[in-house]
C-alpha cells in the first residue's frame, strides 16, 4: 500500500485508501474531476498547509480500511456494470426523493431562511443535467463500451470513434462538479441551521451523500473507465 505523500495524485489517494473521500470532501479538495491534481497542487488552490493535509489523511486512512478500492484493478466491462448498479441506480430512486425533501423544508422553513430558494434553484438544475447524462451513458455509451471490449477486430461506430463523445460527457462532469460546489456553498457545508427540524437534517445529510457518491461516480469515470476506453479505441 503506497504511502500518502504530498506528490500523490488526489485519484490515487481515492483508488487505494476510499475511506478518505469524505476528508476529501470536508478539505475542499477535488478528487473527480481534477482527480490528477496531486495533493500539494490541491491544498496550494484551496490555501490548505500540505504537510497538515498529509499527515491528516494518513491518520483518518490509518483508521479506516485499509484495502485498495476494488473498482481501481476492474476491467472496463466491469467498471461499467459496476458504475451502473452502484452509482446510476442510487441516483436514479435519490433524486426524485431528494426533491421532495428539498420542496418541503422549503415550504416549513423558507421564510426564514431565504437561501433555501437558491439551494432549491441550485439542485433543480443539477437533477435536471444528471438525469440526461445517466440515460446517454446508459443507452447509448455504456452498450459501445462493452462492444468494443468484446469485439476483435474493433467494431466501426457511427460517431467514427468514442473520443468525442466521451468528451462530451467530461464536460457534463465539469458542470455537475460546479453546482455540487454551489450547494455546498450555499448550505454552508451542509451544516443545518439551530432551528431546523429532522427533515432538514435529513435533507442536508442525503445532499452531503449525494456529493460523496457523484463524485465517487465521476472520478471512476474521468479517471478510470474513460482513460481506459481512449486508450482501447486508439
Amino acid at each position: 500500500m503506497k504511502t500518502i505523500a504530498a506528490e500523490t495524485s488526489l485519484a490515487e489517494v481515492i483508488n487505494t485508501r476510499p475511506v478518505l473521500a469524505r476528508e476529501l470532501e470536508r478539505l475542499g479538495l477535488d478528487y473527480c474531476c481534477g482527480g490528477e491534481r496531486t495533493v500539494a497542487d490541491a491544498c496550494a488552490t484551496q490555501g490548505l498547509d500540505t504537510a497538515e493535509v498529509v499527515a491528516t489523511l494518513s491518520r483518518v486512512a490509518d483508521d479506516g480500511d485499509g484495502a485498495r478500492a476494488q473498482w481501481a484493478t476492474m476491467g472496463v466491462t466491469e467498471l461499467v456494470d459496476h458504475i451502473e448498479t452502484t452509482h446510476h441506480r442510487y441516483l436514479w430512486a435519490e433524486l426524485p426523493r431528494l426533491s421532495a425533501l428539498l420542496d418541503k423544508i422549503a415550504r416549513v422553513h423558507g421564510e426564514r431562511h431565504a437561501e433555501l430558494a437558491d439551494v432549491c434553484h441550485v439542485y433543480r438544475e443539477l437533477r435536471a443535467d444528471l438525469e440526461p447524462h445517466l440515460d446517454k451513458e446508459e443507452q447509448v455509451l455504456f452498450p459501445m463500451i462493452k462492444l468494443l471490449a468484446g469485439a476483435q477486430p474493433a467494431p466501426k461506430f457511427h460517431a467514427g470513434s468514442l473520443v468525442e463523445p466521451i468528451a462530451v460527457l467530461l464536460a457534463e462532469h465539469d458542470r455537475v462538479g460546479e453546482l455540487l460546489a454551489q450547494l455546498r456553498a450555499l448550505t454552508q457545508g451542509y451544516e443545518v441551521p439551530p432551528d431546523g427540524c429532522e427533515s432538514y437534517r435529513a435533507c442536508y445529510e442525503r445532499l452531503a451523500e449525494l456529493e460523496t457518491d457523484t463524485h465517487l461516480h465521476v472520478h471512476k469515470e474521468n479517471d478510470l473507465l474513460f482513460p481506459a476506453v481512449v486508450r482501447m479505441d486508439e
